[in-house]
């Protein structure tokens, strides 16, 4: 007995049958798009100290402003 009460055979014919209606390029891409999907799961499950530490380190370093309150002359 195979996976979920099927044999080798039919699962092979299932995968046969897959690749004919598909295309070995379609399965390709819809492989991909799967990995990026679960990648970007991952990513928006991940902790928030983690997203911090992440934004962190890619922000731009911050310059001193000016403030409104200095002396101007008049």
């Amino acid at each position: 007995m195979g996976f979920a009460g099927l044999s080798i055979g039919h699962i092979l014919v299932v995968l046969l049958v897959v690749i004919l209606v598909f295309g070995t390029k379609k399965l390709g891409n819809i492989g991909s798009d799967l990995g990026a999907a679960i990648k970007g799961f991952r990513k928006a499950m991940a902790s928030p100290d983690d997203v911090a530490d992440d934004a962190a380190s890619h922000a731009a370093p911050a310059t001193p402003r000016a403030e409104s309150n200095s002396a101007t002359p008049k």
